[in-house]
């Protein structure tokens, strides 16, 4: 069974430690600098979303990050991708929180058709990321 908790401060460095197994499994795009860039700077957004940590029984599957009606970050712990947990987290989220919207890394096509098959709709695309990195962006909505 998935439960939430949300988080603290306190589980700053389990959420770090999830997103560093998670991106060096999903995004083999990014050079070894960009890495250690952004996980440098994820602590730094964390205080500005929702927080909430996911676990199954007794083991911590992935966190999400929800500001306003936009889903900012959904990690899993690379151990449990691909067998329905990101699912369950996001039909939470949208049921419970009512996201909307959702940035993707374009070259991240696992996590963009996994977002695709759940309702959303791409409505846009940049050539960078939010840093001017070279990363594109897939702005994506959906509309019920």
């Amino acid at each position: 069974m998935l439960t939430k908790q949300r988080a603290t401060q306190q589980d700053y460095d389990k959420v770090l430690q999830i997103w560093e197994k998670s991106a060096q499994a999903t995004h083999h795009f990014l050079s070894c600098e960009d890495f250690n860039f952004y996980k440098a700077i994820i602590p730094q957004h964390l205080d500005s979303v929702d927080l909430l940590l996911w676990y199954d029984e007794i083991n911590l599957v992935g966190f999400s990050g929800v500001s306003e009606n936009e889903l900012v970050m959904l990690f899993l712990d690379p151990d449990f991708i691909g067998k329905g947990y990101g699912s369950k987290v996001l039909r939470y989220l949208i049921e419970n929180t009512g996201i909307k919207k959702i940035d993707v890394n374009t070259q991240n096509e696992q996590a963009k058709q996994f977002y695709l098959s759940h309702g959303f709709r791409v409505a846009s695309e940049d050539a960078v990321d939010g840093f001017g990195k070279p990363y594109p962006i897939t702005h994506l909505i959906r509309i019920d």
